[in-house]
């Protein structure tokens, strides 16, 4: 086995993770000799390979993953798709295709085990805005969701269009909701609105992106997660956001304490239970 990116860790959680929990967001960059990065984006990680994130998932007790499509990938879905078919069963995906992709495709893909559509807002995302309602409209007859990620701030002007979708919504890493923020930031006022419609879903994953406070129980985004946790403990799931892009090499978190998250921002084994494995094997048809 090669050395892993990021470095492996040792580390095992106080949290007994329950059988079919699922991390839900995850990326994996293979060699670029292989899977050569789209132009543009800024952010380019080195090789994070499926070997080495099987073997952390191992470690925290965690079944399950879901394959995010990275946004360094653009629309190039391949390196996703292999680990995808590599994984003994594992994983589902979430990929990114534009309007020119054909029903066939979309029904390659849905065989291949991508379950969403991803919109990545922020700098080097692969689809803009304006194509969000046409692809949810052309993925919901095939079981998909659409998955968004964007600052917390922009929620409010999107909050009209995102609730019209015809389709699931999964909005990524709690919001990013910008701290010290609280309940009574506009952006998580819309959250939670979409959230109480009831066909949107959370992930409770990445807190260092947000939080001032910092681990282990980044209280000021686990103040948002527990709030969202009491809205719709149905509609919640955790990721660990490995290989964690973007963070700096020696500043990337441990996945047993971010699994740790959930003894502090849920109140009990049902609910936890709930959040790692029920609601991922609903939502991404385990």
């Amino acid at each position: 086995m090669s050395e892993p990116f990021p470095p492996a860790r040792t580390g095992r959680p106080k949290l007994k993770a329950p059988p079919g929990a699922c991390d839900t967001h995850m990326h994996i960059y293979g060699p670029p000799e292989q899977f050569p990065f789209a132009p543009g984006p800024a952010h380019k990680p080195p090789p994070s390979l499926l070997e080495h994130y099987l073997a952390m998932l191992d470690r925290i007790g965690v079944e399950r993953a879901v394959i995010v499509q990275p946004a360094a990938y653009g629309t190039d879905n391949r390196c996703t798709l292999e680990a995808i078919r590599n994984s003994g069963g594992r994983a589902r995906g979430v990929a990114a295709v534009d309007t020119g992709v054909s029903d066939e495709e979309l029904q390659r893909l849905t065989e291949a085990g991508i379950r969403g559509e991803r919109f990545h807002m922020l700098p080097g995302g692969a689809l803009p805005w304006d194509i969000l309602e046409e692809m949810a409209a052309r993925v919901h007859p095939f079981g998909w969701h659409v998955q968004v990620q964007c600052e917390g701030a922009e929620l409010p002007e999107r909050e009209t269009m995102l609730g019209r979708l015809p389709c699931a919504l999964v909005i990524d890493h709690t919001g990013r909701i910008p701290q010290p923020g609280g309940l009574d930031h506009p952006g998580f006022k819309t959250l939670l609105r979409l959230v109480e419609r009831g066909r949107c879903w959370v992930k409770l994953s990445a807190p260092l992106l947000n939080s001032k406070e910092g681990g282990p129980a980044y209280g000021d985004v686990g103040a948002l997660a527990r709030a969202l946790i009491k809205a719709a403990p149905e509609r919640m799931v955790w990721a660990s956001n490995w290989p964690h892009p973007g963070e700096p090499d020696d500043g990337k978190p441990d996945e047993a304490e971010l699994l740790d998250v959930l003894l502090y921002w849920a109140d009990d084994d049902a609910t936890r239970t709930r959040i790692l494995a029920t609601n991922p094997a609903e939502l991404y048809g385990f």
